[in-house]
């Protein structure tokens, strides 16, 4: 059953990040927040995990918002309404921690992982929770989804490394901040690994601020998202060895060894560049007599 593109509009300004609303009925009844789905596009293309960003049960659709890095979200890129994806498998992962806290909770969203933590604040809002967000990117063309955030949000702290937009500098600052003056109960980090893997040092314990509990999502290191190709495996600070993709996405961050995550994480980078080119000279050849991009 092929799922048919209802909406796509590009986020921000920096021509690489989109936003898809997909028809799923069956998934969007049964989504929650830090689920992710598979995508194939057709029949020759891989399998790659995406967030669900956002779903509504009424209309059967889920959220889906990416960055073009390679080969096959370049490909989806170049979907346009009305276009089918051949395969859509999901909602897949664990639930998360959705529950009344004692005190507030700090949600943190990196680049595209923004768009992950939406769910997870709106789910935490509807328990009735003081949510705070952080929203952080280089700069203020990648930012997006600040009033959709807003909506739920008691507080909504915005950080560039640049400052083009709100605070100047990365986001645990705002976060020593305010786990200074007040308690926090959780601390949720979405987004690039190595901003995941300062957020985790913030809080855990070893300097002079207090330890809050804290979950990161490790979406970002699933390939077959099964469990079964063991791409997405990691090692703990202790040694032990879990899958993201069945043991998360969202973890305990203090637990992660973040150092051994960051050397695996490039391990792909060559074969990924070589087929993104591939891809793109296929494209232009394709397209040179129509005088259209790839």
């Amino acid at each position: 059953m092929p799922y048919k593109i209802l909406e796509k509009k590009e986020l921000g300004k920096s021509g690489v990040l989109f936003e898809i609303i997909l028809s799923t009925p069956l998934i969007a009844k049964k989504a929650h927040a830090g689920n992710f789905i598979l995508l194939r596009i057709n029949e020759t293309g891989e399998r790659f995990p995406l967030t669900i960003a956002d779903y509504d049960r009424d209309e059967g659709t889920i959220t889906i918002v990416f960055q073009v890095v390679g080969k096959s979200t370049k490909q989806l890129s170049h979907l346009n309404i009305g276009d089918e994806i051949l395969d859509v498998v999901g909602p897949l992962g664990n639930k998360i921690h959705i529950q009344k806290y004692e005190h507030p909770v700090i949600l943190i969203g990196g680049g595209v992982g923004i768009a992950p933590i939406y769910p997870q604040a709106k789910e935490l809002k509807e328990a009735g929770n003081t949510v705070i967000c952080i929203l952080g990117a280089r700069n203020t063309d990648l930012l997006f989804w600040r009033e959709k955030l807003r909506s739920v949000s008691d507080e909504l702290i915005i950080c560039t490394d640049d400052g083009t937009e709100g605070i100047k500098g990365v986001v645990t600052e705002p976060l020593k901040n305010i786990i200074i003056r007040r308690k926090i109960s959780i601390v949720v980090a979405i987004g690039p690994l190595i901003m995941m893997k300062y957020v985790a040092r913030t809080t855990d314990g070893s300097g002079d601020l207090p330890k809050v509990k804290t979950y990161a999502s490790l979406n970002t290191i699933m390939i077959d998202g099964t469990g079964m190709c063991g791409g997405c495996r990691f090692t703990t600070v202790q040694g032990e060895i879990y899958h993201s993709c069945v043991d998360g996405p969202d973890v305990d961050a203090h637990m992660v060894d973040f150092d051994n995550l960051l050397n695996r994480a490039t391990r792909f980078v060559d074969q990924e560049k070589e087929s993104l080119e591939q891809y793109e000279d296929e494209c232009r050849a394709l397209n040179k007599f129509k005088n259209e991009g790839c």
